[in-house]
């Protein structure tokens, strides 16, 4: 899986540049065929797997094609993206917009996307020109069904409203998603009964 990841992506971006790899992995239909590819069936929750074996794949090859990738199941998604790819300390900011725009997306989906899935798969890449993606996933252990999320930088105007490229679930569900553009006003009440002082 790993080699075969590599040169898919090697293949992909010598085609598209690193920005496409972004492109294409912010896109589910790409993502699930990725993974078919790889070795997953087409509704498996672990089709997220393409995750590790491009990060295992990229080891190594980070600087030479200007992609890295930070993250994982576990423990390792709570880990920002660490690694300075080259040339990046000439753009002042970067590296906290990456750890900015890693943490903050995985506060909107398990926190402002409620649905009953936790989260426990983040991974983030990104290029040293600033730009990144997500692809993250929570499980509802009740309901054994998987959401995924997928995000492109490019295209975050607002985290707080209708950030993804795209949400992927196995089944309908019942979702509170207070990042919609509809609930602007739910997320303004709430913002501002948090914002009132208690009774005295």
């Amino acid at each position: 899986m790993v080699r075969l990841a590599r040169e898919m992506t090697l293949h992909v971006m010598s085609t598209y540049g690193s920005r496409g790899m972004l492109l294409w992995l912010s896109d589910p239909y790409w993502f699930q065929a990725f993974g078919c590819v790889l070795g997953f069936d087409w509704h498996s929750s672990g089709v997220t797997t393409n995750c590790g074996a491009l990060k295992e794949g990229l080891k190594g090859l980070e600087r030479e094609l200007g992609l890295y990738a930070a993250g994982g199941k576990g423990n390792a998604a709570r880990k920002p993206p660490r690694r300075s790819p080259a040339g990046a300390s000439t753009w002042d900011g970067i590296p906290r917009l990456w750890c900015q725009a890693s943490r903050l997306s995985a506060k909107v989906d398990n926190s402002a996307v409620q649905g009953g899935h936790q989260l426990y798969h983040h991974s983030f890449f990104y290029t040293a020109d600033g730009r990144w993606c997500v692809v993250q996933q929570g499980m509802d252990d009740a309901a054994g069904t998987a959401r995924r999320y997928h995000w492109l930088g490019e295209r975050v105007v607002d985290f707080s409203e209708e950030p993804h490229a795209a949400v992927c679930r196995q089944a309908p569900a019942a979702t509170l998603n207070l990042v919609d553009r509809e609930n602007r006003a739910a997320r303004q009440a709430i913002v501002a009964v948090t914002c009132q002082l208690p009774a005295p």
